[in-house]
C-alpha cells in the first residue's frame, strides 16, 4: 500500500523549515527573559512606539500643568487689574488637563490590543516548541507543571508590559521632568536632585537584584504545586479507590506550606526595600522643601515657586516610590519568566533535520538493523535486535514483561532514537525522514487508548480531520462500536470527558480501533489492542481487526496468545534479544518461552485451547 501524504509538498517543507528555524531561535532564549520579551514586542514596534509616545506626552502635560498652576498663582496678586493674565493661565491649565486625560486613554486603547497580542504570540510559540520535545522530556515532568509554566510565562509578560507602561515608565518620566523643572528655580538644586535620585535608583537596583534567587525559588514552588494539583485531580478515582484522600491532603498541605514560605520570603524582601526607599525619599522631600523656603526668604524664589517645588517634591517622592515598587515587582516577574524559560526552552532532544525527505512507502517493509536501546539512566532494553518484516506480513511480539516489546513499537514511531543501529521502513531510515510523513504511514491501537475531552467525532477522526460522518460511522461499524455510539445522548457529538472518562474501558478500546481503521495507514501497530475487552467483545473485535489487517503490515504486542493464532510469524523476546521466531504452530511444538506461555494460558482458558 502506497501512502499519498501531503507531508512531501512544498508548503509542508516550507512549514517544517520555519518550525525548525523558530525552534532553534527560541532555544537561545533559555534563561534570557528580557531578550525573549523584546522578541515579541519587536513584532509590534509601531504600536509600542505610539504607546510610549502617548505616555511621554501625557506625563509632559501633567508636569506642564503644575507649571501652569505656578503661573496662575503668580498671576493672582495682579489679576484684579489684569484679568487677561488669569484667564490665559486658566485656559492653558484646562487644555493641559484635558490633553493629559486624552493621551492616557489613547495609550490604554493601544495597550489593550498590543499587550494581548504579545501574550498570544508567546503562548502559541511556547506550545509549538513544547510539542517539539521528545517523549523522554515529558516522561520526567508533570503535564500540569508544563502547562502552568506556559500560562505563567504569558501572565508574567503581560504583567511586565503593564507594569512598565503604567507603573514604572510614568513615574520615571515624572522624576526626570520634575528634576529638570526645578532648574527654573535653582540649578544647584537640580544637580543635587539628579545626583541623589540616581544614587537612590542604583541602590534599589543592586538590592533588588540580590533577591532574584528568592523570587525564582518561589516560582519553582508555585509551578510544583500546580503540577501536584493537576496530577491528583486527574487521578481522583484512584485516590478514592484507595481511601487516600487524607494522605493526598497531607501531601498537598506540605507542598503548599513550602510554597507559602517561599512566597513569604520573597514578599518580605520586597517590603524591606520599600521601607528603605520610603525613609530615603521622605528625607529627600523635606530637604527639598526646606531649601526652597531658604530661597524664598532670600527673595530668590516666588510664592508660585514654593507651590511648584512643593508639588514637584511630592511628585518626586511618590514617583521614586512607585518606581522602586514597580522595579522590585518587575524583578520578581522577570525571575519567574527566567525560571520558566529554562524549563521549557531546553534544546529539543530529537530535532528534525531541514533536509528530511518525506517517507515514500511503496512496499511497507520494516527492518531493525542491530538496534540497541536504553531509556535514560536505565539498563539496556534492546540488544543487537535484527528483524525483517515483509510488506503485508503479520508479526506478533511476545515475551515476559520488560522484554522490550512495547519499546520496539515506540522506536518504530520514532519516539526515541536507538543508541546504535537503525530502523528502516520501505528501505528508508526513519531518523532521516520527515516526522509527519512517518506518522502518516502508521496507525496504532495502544493498550491504554488516549482520548481528548472533545466530541466522539473529533476523537475518532483525529488522524483524518477531513473525514465525513459516513466514513466515521463505517469505521465505528467495523470496530463494533456503532451500537453504543448510537445509544449515546448526542451520538458522535457526545463529549467523552477527560481522557474518555464517560466511556468504559472496552468502549475506549473500540474507539481507538475505529480511529485506526479510519486512518487507513499501510502499517498497523497493535499494543494489546483487545486487552480491555471481555471474551465476547474480543471475538467481535478480532474479526474487525482481521478485516483491518488485510493488505497491511502488522506488528502486534500481545499477552493473550490466542489473538495471534492467525499471524504469519511470532517473534519471542527475552531480555532485549530475539530468542525465537516461527509460526504459532511451530513455536507451540518447540520448547521455549512461547510454548511455556501457551501451555499456561491453555490451562487457564481451556476454551481458547480448544
Amino acid at each position: 500500500m502506497k501512502t499519498n501524504s501531503g507531508h512531501g509538498s512544498a508548503s509542508d517543507r516550507a512549514w517544517r523549515i520555519r518550525k525548525k528555524r523558530k525552534s532553534r531561535i527560541l532555544s537561545r532564549y533559555a534563561g534570557r527573559p528580557l531578550a525573549l520579551i523584546w522578541r515579541y514586542v519587536a513584532r509590534r514596534k509601531l504600536a509600542h512606539g505610539v504607546l510610549v509616545l502617548a505616555i511621554v506626552a501625557a506625563v509632559g502635560c501633567a508636569l506642564a500643568s503644575q507649571y501652569a498652576i505656578r503661573n496662575l498663582v503668580d498671576a493672582l496678586p495682579a489679576g484684579r487689574h489684569h484679568m487677561e493674565l488669569i484667564v490665559r493661565a486658566f485656559v492653558v491649565l484646562v487644555v493641559l488637563i484635558f490633553a493629559d486625560n486624552l493621551l492616557w486613554r489613547v495609550a490604554g486603547w493601544i495597550s489593550a490590543r498590543a499587550f494581548v497580542a504579545v501574550t498570544g504570540d508567546l503562548r502559541q510559540d511556547m506550545f509549538e516548541y513544547l510539542a517539539g520535545h521528545a517523549p523522554s522530556y515529558f516522561a520526567d515532568k508533570q503535564p500540569g507543571v508544563l502547562s502552568s509554566r506556559i500560562t505563567a510565562m504569558a501572565n508574567a509578560v503581560y504583567t511586565l508590559e503593564n507594569a512598565l507602561a503604567w507603573t514604572a515608565l510614568p513615574p520615571t518620566l515624572t522624576i526626570i521632568g520634575s528634576v529638570v523643572m526645578v532648574s527654573a528655580v535653582s540649578v544647584p538644586m537640580t544637580l543635587a536632585l539628579g545626583a541623589v535620585s540616581t544614587a537612590l535608583a542604583y541602590g534599589i537596583f543592586v538590592l533588588a537584584s540580590k533577591g532574584t534567587a528568592r523570587h525564582e525559588h518561589f516560582a519553582q514552588q508555585a509551578a510544583s504545586v500546580d503540577g501536584e494539583l493537576v496530577d491528583v485531580a486527574g487521578n481522583m478515582g484512584l485516590v478514592r479507590a484507595f481511601c487516600a484522600e487524607a494522605a493526598e491532603h497531607q501531601r498537598i498541605t506540605g507542598r503548599l506550606k513550602t510554597e507559602t514560605e517561599a512566597r513569604r520570603h520573597s514578599l518580605l524582601y520586597l517590603e524591606r526595600l520599600r521601607l528603605l526607599h520610603a525613609v530615603a525619599t521622605a528625607v529627600l522631600s523635606a530637604g527639598l522643601l526646606g531649601w526652597t523656603l531658604l530661597l524664598w526668604s532670600a527673595g530668590t524664589a516666588t510664592t508660585g515657586d514654593i507651590v511648584l517645588i512643593s508639588s514637584l517634591g511630592f511628585s518626586i517622592l511618590h514617583g521614586s516610590r512607585d518606581v522602586a515598587v514597580a522595579f522590585v515587582e518587575l524583578t520578581q516577574h522577570v525571575a519567574r519568566l527566567g525560571e520558566a524559560t529554562r524549563t521549557l526552552l531546553v534544546p529539543q532532544a530529537m530535532p528534525e533535520t531541514l533536509k528530511a525527505a518525506p517517507l515514500a512507502v511503496n512496499e511497507a517493509t520494516i527492518d531493525f538493523e542491530d538496534v540497541n536501546f536504553a531509556y535514560p539512566g536505565r539498563r539496556p532494553v534492546l540488544n543487537a535486535v535484527c528483524l525483517h518484516i515483509d510488506a503485508g506480513e503479520r508479526v506478533g511480539l511476545v515475551g515476559h514483561s520488560g522484554a522490550g516489546k512495547s519499546t520496539i513499537l515506540m522506536l518504530l514511531q520514532h519516539f526515541y532514537e536507538p543508541s546504535a543501529g537503525r530502523i528502516l521502513i520501505s528501505g528508508q531510515d526513519i531518523a532521516q525522514v520527515a516526522s509527519g510523513s512517518l506518522q502518516d504511514a502508521l496507525a496504532i491501537v495502544p493498550q491504554d487508548v488516549s482520548l481528548f475531552h472533545r466530541t466522539l467525532r473529533e476523537n475518532i477522526a483525529y488522524g483524518r480531520p477531513d473525514a465525513t460522518d459516513d466514513a466515521i460511522l463505517r469505521a465505528c461499524e467495523s470496530a463494533q462500536c456503532l451500537d453504543f455510539v448510537k445509544a449515546l445522548p448526542a451520538g458522535l457529538d457526545t463529549i467523552v470527558g477527560d481522557r474518555g472518562a464517560k466511556l468504559s474501558g472496552g468502549q475506549r478500546q473500540r474507539v481507538g480501533i475505529a480511529r485506526a481503521i479510519l486512518r487507513n495507514a499501510p502499517i498497523l501497530l497493535l499494543d494489546e489492542a483487545t486487552s480491555a475487552l471481555d471474551t465476547h467483545s474480543e471475538i467481535a473485535i478480532q474479526a474487525a481487526l482481521d478485516h483491518l489487517m488485510r493488505g497491511r503490515t502488522v506488528v502486534a504486542v500481545a499477552h493473550r496468545l490466542s489473538t495471534l493464532q492467525n499471524f504469519d510469524r511470532i517473534v519471542v523476546l527475552s531480555h532485549g534479544r530475539i530468542v525465537q521466531e516461527g509460526t504459532p504452530a511451530e513455536l507451540a511444538r518447540r520448547p521455549g518461552i512461547y510454548r511455556d506461555m501457551w501451555t499456561k494460558q491453555s490451562r487457564r482458558l481451556p476454551a481458547i485451547a480448544a
